[in-house]
């Protein structure tokens, strides 16, 4: 049994051990309360086949349920500072969220679906595009996956979102009038106010529109309080640790736990996860809080790519490696795989933590492409910097 709203919830919370008390935070959460009110008479999604019968639905169920003086719940956009809480409080919201067609998901992630789907309805004969509940003359692939996604899920959470693409941009705009006009409840955590999305970049102006509608039909919340919360927990702890042995894995389960906020005596109840990675599952071991713990032979002895590698870290902020052994000419696949590995990581300024069997500068003395593994071994030493833990996640240096 979930407490009865958010703010009871994350009292609960506090009194667990589990968070910190933050005024901030609860300022942030009164939005998310209101929003959870709204919710819980809202009329859910009806029509699976995200067909045309949904937008009709949609409109009569929210007609009857709005009577004249009644709108849509308000979406919520949280920005501010990195490590602030904004992921977390998300997190908790959508967890007991009132709503059972609900998704959250990466905001990267999300967009990678929806072009995949743009892509595919284009693809359709006139007789497959009627047969999915749209017009065999639908060119235009929007409306219809905006039908789609509001089939899926009256609540739509989106993590970091951010534009950074100009194919994102042009999309973006009309895919949300769409979906907001079939009913979809949004809420979105970022790093930067809603009117510095895509800043700089090409054609913005075409952007802009967007950045009203989100000013104008959305609650703009600042998180920004006093406290980096992620870059507190890793003041003092080692990131790189040597030899691999009971000594060093005790203590990067010290630190998972320590940036978890976890009891180190529950180890058992620490989740697995699963992210997809055009069409296929990464199974993830342990994951809690954006904290991520992996093997270095489930992620570089096995046939990934940079696709798997990116998903991680577009989807963690802190990544933990276990057990990197020293490696050799005949392990020149799995050298390449951590090279690549490593500059996701990097890229995307997630925090690295590892045990080791030898320092960087001797995980790949010779082999073919030893001479380029010296960027790695460089970009592992800046990864232990006060600069770069102080980085924000999805943060280019």
């Amino acid at each position: 049994m979930h407490p009865e709203g958010p703010l009871a919830a994350y009292t609960a919370l506090e009194k667990e051990g589990e968070i910190r008390a933050d005024d901030d935070q609860r300022r942030v959460l009164e939005y998310f309360e209101r929003l959870y009110g709204d919710l819980k008479d809202y009329p859910e999604v009806g029509d699976k086949s995200g067909g045309l019968a949904l937008k009709n639905w949609r409109f009569s169920r929210l007609f009857q349920w709005s009577g004249k003086d009644r709108k849509p719940p308000r979406g919520l956009y949280v920005y501010g500072g990195v490590g602030r809480g904004k992921s977390m409080i998300m997190d908790l919201f959508y967890e007991i969220a009132p709503v059972k067609a609900k998704r959250r998901v990466h905001f990267h992630e999300f967009m990678l679906d929806v072009h995949a789907r743009l892509k595919e309805w284009r693809s359709l004969s006139g007789k497959e595009r009627a047969a999915r509940g749209g017009r065999a003359s639908e060119d235009d692939p929007i409306p219809p996956v905006a039908r789609q996604l509001a089939a899926e899920a009256t609540l739509l959470c989106f993590d970091e979102m951010q534009i950074t693409d100009i194919a994102d941009a042009m999309v973006i705009a009309r895919l949300f009038k769409e979906m907001m006009e079939c009913g979809v409840v949004v809420v979105a955590t970022s790093n930067r106010p809603p009117n510095d999305l895509y800043k700089d970049g090409l054609n913005r102006q075409l952007f802009l529109p967007f950045i009203d509608k989100l000013n104008a039909d959305f609650d703009v919340i600042t998180l920004n309080g006093p406290t980096d919360y992620r870059y507190d927990r890793l003041k003092g702890v080692d990131t790189y640790y040597t030899p691999v042995n009971s000594e060093t894995t005790a203590k990067l389960s010290e630190a998972f736990f320590r940036l978890t906020d976890r009891d180190v005596e529950n180890r058992d109840k620490v989740p697995s996860d699963e992210l997809t990675v055009q069409g296929r599952k990464l199974f993830v071991p342990k994951a809690a809080r954006g904290v991520a713990v992996f093997s270095f032979k489930r992620l570089c002895a096995n046939p990934l790519g940079s696709a798997d590698y990116l998903a991680i870290a577009r989807a963690y902020h802190t990544v933990i490696m276990v057990a990197i052994p020293q490696l050799s000419k005949e392990k020149r696949n799995e050298a390449k795989r951590f090279v690549t590995f490593i500059d996701a990581l990097y890229e995307h300024g997630v925090k690295f933590l590892c045990s080791a069997e030898v320092a960087p500068e001797e995980l790949y003395p010779a082999g073919d492409g030893s001479f380029e593994f010296e960027r790695t071994v460089s970009r592992l030493m800046e990864m232990q910097s006060e600069d770069y833990l102080a980085r924000g996640h999805g943060i280019e240096a």
